[in-house]
């Protein structure tokens, strides 16, 4: 891949025209009131993957409507205390996996919390949440990107947000957690779900938010025809007379709209060769974000970002912005 986007000098300093309706905040405060009504508390199991050094446990939690959510919380065995935790959301097409999927966090005496993706989990690693609303829909392959777009009642994402959103709500009630010290962390689709959840929750101190997906769509499906940005281009191929009301929908999902809303420290990775999560649509987000922010900027990266460079530019990141809080 070679450069195809902006030059630097613009990305740093695009801002695009925002488009959302004007019931944007009305529609996710209703959401977010409906589906705190359903609130149960969580399920938690704790089961045996022969990791000497973590505890596992198996979580069911009330998502969306009170449907049941499945995730991984990992706790470090030795531990003092309360700890800070990091509630992960898992790329595009990808479920919950395993527990040894996921042991950086825990192993850098966090815990860890991973909610599982309903309706996905079978594209790379495996999924255990069905979407209920197809009742019920098993874990399947992409796509997602269209599903139920006519309506923002009915988009898929609405469901998968609101989800998110219960995954910061229950894991802080955890006896095991810090209830102040919520980082937020995803790459990819897991980005932008968590990006809309840190404008969403009041209660995330902190943002993870790599090459994120879900932002600046109109832009997106302009620039890139790689998947899954492609699947809304080709559903607008097909549905010619229902373009605008596709893009209508869009605007109370887009990341966008959320980094405009959102507050808490964050720190964002950009790959500037990423066909996927195009530059520009990361840098839209960024620019617009709210809060306090920094940025990782890798010129020959693809989707896959800094890689294991970025990891350890994130577990600095987590450590320093909790030690200024104490």
């Amino acid at each position: 891949m070679v450069y195809f986007d902006m030059p630097l000098e613009d990305l740093r300093k695009y801002l695009p025209q925002r488009y959302e309706e004007k019931d944007f905040d009305d529609f996710w405060k209703q959401t977010i009131h409906e589906t705190r009504g359903y609130f149960q508390e969580p399920i938690l199991k704790k089961v045996d993957f022969y990791l000497q050094n973590v505890e596992t446990f198996d979580v069911t939690f009330s998502g969306y409507r009170g449907q049941k959510i499945k995730g991984w919380l990992i706790l470090p065995k030795f531990r003092n205390g309360k700890l800070p935790c990091v509630v992960e959301f898992v790329g595009y097409g990808g479920g919950r996996g395993f527990p040894y999927d996921w042991l950086l966090w825990s192993a850098a005496g966090y815990a860890h919390f991973i909610m599982d993706t309903r309706g996905q989990g079978s594209n790379w690693m495996k999924g255990d949440t069905p979407d209920y609303e197809d009742n019920p829909s098993d874990p399947q392959y992409p796509g997602f990107l269209t599903k139920g777009v006519l309506n923002p009642e009915t988009y898929y994402y609405r469901r998968v947000f609101m989800d998110a959103f219960m995954a910061v709500e229950t894991i802080s009630q955890l006896e095991q957690i810090d209830s102040q010290t919520i980082i937020l962390s995803g790459a990819s689709q897991g980005g932008g779900i968590a990006l809309a959840v840190s404008a969403l929750s009041s209660k995330v101190m902190a943002l993870l938010c790599d090459v994120p997906f879900l932002c600046h769509y109109k832009r997106a499906v302009q620039i890139t025809d790689s998947m899954p940005y492609a699947e809304i281009t080709r559903y607008c191929k097909t549905h010619i007379d229902k373009i605008q009301t596709v893009f209508r929908t869009l605007s109370y999902f887009d990341g966008v709209n959320f980094a405009a809303r959102a507050k808490c420290p964050a720190l964002f990775s950009v790959g500037l060769m990423d066909d996927i999560c195009p530059p520009s649509t990361v840098f839209a987000a960024y620019n617009y974000y709210a809060g306090e922010k920094d940025i990782r900027i890798y010129p020959y990266n693809n989707h896959e970002g800094g890689g294991s460079f970025h990891t350890l530019e994130k577990l600095k990141f987590v450590k320093k912005t909790i030690s200024m809080r104490e």
